[in-house]
């Protein structure tokens, strides 16, 4: 299918705001005919209705409305989220499957597995990344201790009694509450569990004490009054939650972790398709109405073009991965 002149004169202008050359250009009219000729795929590693679901189906409503034959989501779900990303890292590199890569998947992998089926920087160029999250570590309602400090400050003088769920070895949540006992200098019991909600469930049951989770999906039982927010992970006071200190504020030094989101490609991909994926990509980022939705789920935009994207993979690759490789931490 063709794309239609709008789409492609708009692309032409996107493609200009990031400095493409009149090459790349020329090369985007001449493929109309034959890229996409199909639907373009964003392949989520994770389940449906979680957070990775959520921005991959916001970027790719946008997209569509730029791509005659539309813009597809597919879960491919397993072992965390290397199944989904691994059959991107292996499928044809002609444009037409990304993937949607966070930190977790990204950068956490690179440390939890030694023999990792594919390589975060070598095998996927970013398109860019959209959103950022902050983690929001909860406790029961019914504890009578109320700040981080409390929670510390008991796990010390009890040590082996203060347990914290995630939703599975090696997750964002366990990686980010086990580097808290490693900087605080404390010893928690974790209690790793299949997904958020079964967390959740006996997070409000009293049954575990403490879950890190993504802000935007900690958020509705923060709000709904069935848990206490005691700290943000992010550098920043969430708008949501003023109220609730960062970590740093709460007396953690050196210990930050934002869970951002994006778009990758193959690094095989071939360059006319990838200008235009970039392009395609960064329009639908800064579009006021994606960004609107991000903020209401307390997310941080970022809307980051390819090199900017990269920079970050790779800073957060160099300081993440020796972190891991110290605490020890396992996947399942």
């Amino acid at each position: 299918m063709m794309i239609r002149r709008e789409n492609l004169k708009r692309l032409g202008l996107a493609a200009a705001a990031l400095g493409l050359n009149s090459q790349v250009l020329t090369a985007w009219s001449q493929n109309a005919d034959t890229y996409p000729a199909r639907s373009l795929k964003v392949v989520v590693p994770q389940p449906a209705g979680g957070g990775f679901d959520f921005v991959a189906r916001v970027l790719a409503d946008k997209m569509a409305q730029g791509v005659s034959a539309g813009v597809i989501v597919e879960n491919r779900t397993g072992s965390g989220t290397l199944v989904g990303t691994d059959y991107v890292a292996k499928a044809p590199a002609d444009g037409y499957t990304l993937l949607l890569g966070s930190v977790s998947n990204m950068v956490l992998n690179a440390g939890l597995y030694k023999n990792l089926s594919y390589d975060p920087v070598k095998d996927f160029e970013p398109l860019g990344l959209a959103v950022g999250y902050s983690y929001t570590l909860v406790s029961r309602l019914d504890a009578k201790l109320k700040t981080l400090k409390d929670w510390l400050d008991y796990a010390r003088a009890h040590p082996g009694q203060v347990t914290y769920a995630s939703a599975g070895n090696g997750t964002g949540q366990h990686v980010i509450a086990a580097a808290l006992c490693h900087v605080a200098g404390v010893e928690l019991i974790h209690v790793p569990y299949r997904g958020a909600q079964a967390a959740y469930t006996d997070l409000m049951g009293g049954r575990v004490d403490l879950f890190f989770d993504l802000s935007s999906t900690a958020r509705v039982h923060v709000d709904a009054q069935r848990l206490q927010a005691l700290a943000v992970s992010g550098a920043q006071r969430l708008p949501m939650h003023p109220q609730v200190p960062t970590l740093l504020e709460s007396g953690i030094e050196s210990l930050e972790l934002e869970s951002w989101f994006g778009l990758f490609a193959s690094a095989k991909t071939p360059a006319k398709e990838m200008a235009y994926l970039s392009a395609l990509v960064r329009e639908a980022m800064q579009s006021p109405e994606v960004k609107a939705r991000f903020e209401k789920q307390g997310g941080r935009v970022l809307a980051w073009g390819p090199q900017e994207s990269r920079q970050a993979l790779k800073k957060d690759l160099a300081r993440w991965v020796p972190l891991i490789h110290v605490l020890g931490i396992q996947p399942e």
